[in-house]
């Protein structure tokens, strides 16, 4: 992987990992597109960028996450990251060996949008405006949606959106709970992939992979600050897009996108 088609992934990777279109889809396209997508360093990379998309929650809504008198928003959001947790663990060889075909990739890209089509008209008169209504039993439910996202092309942020207005919250305040579960989720994908994961192509750990050379150092540096920078903007920009119009531009976008790749990698590539 060369300079620009790092750069090109981080800004993938910040563009759509708070939207409803799936990041893992996306940057799956764009590594299959200059056919990188089996190398073990750029797997790595694609998963530890998400790091550089964590701190922009953070930096966006540092009030919240460093307000410690309200404990019971740790609570919420540790119990609501367990069933990801699990579940991620135990169907982890089974995610990775979807990840090599975009085909399927496609398909669910474009059932989702077909889905998020509809949802506006599904939940009507939320009652969930502010996280400190949120019960810690209805976390739990939304983190059960979240393990939707599984299954690369479903979307992480779209699930748990919908989970959250599935359990009466508003799109606004599903969209920023979303936003602060996306913190725990990808803080320990991205730390069980550098620490413990071991790669297969070089049987090397996460860490061995960014120690072995200073290249890699770099593009990882390099990556989590544009994929920084990016989500900063992407977040502002999807709460005005979904306060106005709700969720069927996105939906569009992932059926449109959907059908090209399809097109694209079976019947040109």
């Amino acid at each position: 992987m060369n300079t620009l088609q790092a750069i090109l992934l981080a800004i993938v990777e910040g563009l759509t990992e708070y939207l409803p279109i799936s990041s893992t889809g996306h940057m799956i396209f764009v590594s299959s597109y200059f056919n990188i997508q089996n190398d073990d360093f750029v797997k790595l990379f694609q998963v530890s960028i998400q790091f550089g998309a964590i701190l922009a929650v953070v930096a966006l809504y540092w009030k919240k996450f460093f307000d410690f008198s309200k404990l019971n928003f740790y609570i919420k959001l540790a119990c609501a990251v367990v069933p990801a947790l699990v579940l991620g663990k135990l169907f982890d060889d089974k995610i990775e060996a979807v990840l090599g075909d975009p085909v399927p990739i496609a398909i669910v890209l474009i059932l989702g949008g077909i889905i998020l089509l509809f949802i506006d008209g599904r939940f009507h008169n939320p009652t969930i405006v502010e996280e400190e209504d949120i019960t810690i039993k209805k976390a739990v439910t939304i983190g059960f949606w979240q393990c939707l996202a599984m299954m690369p092309g479903t979307s992480r942020s779209a699930a748990s959106i919908i989970g959250g207005m599935q359990q009466g919250l508003t799109r606004q305040a599903a969209a920023e709970f979303s936003f602060f579960l996306a913190v725990p989720t990808m803080l320990a994908v991205t730390t069980y992939s550098i620490l413990l994961k071991t790669y297969e192509v070089s049987q090397l750990k996460g860490y061995e992979l960014l120690l072995q050379s200073p290249d890699n150092i770099k593009l990882f540096l390099m990556g989590n600050v544009i994929a920084f920078i990016v989500a900063i903007l992407a977040i502002k920009f999807f709460i005005g897009i979904i306060k106005q119009y709700g969720f069927k531009p996105w939906g569009w976008y992932r059926i449109i996108v959907g059908v090209l790749l399809l097109i694209y990698f079976t019947y040109i590539k």
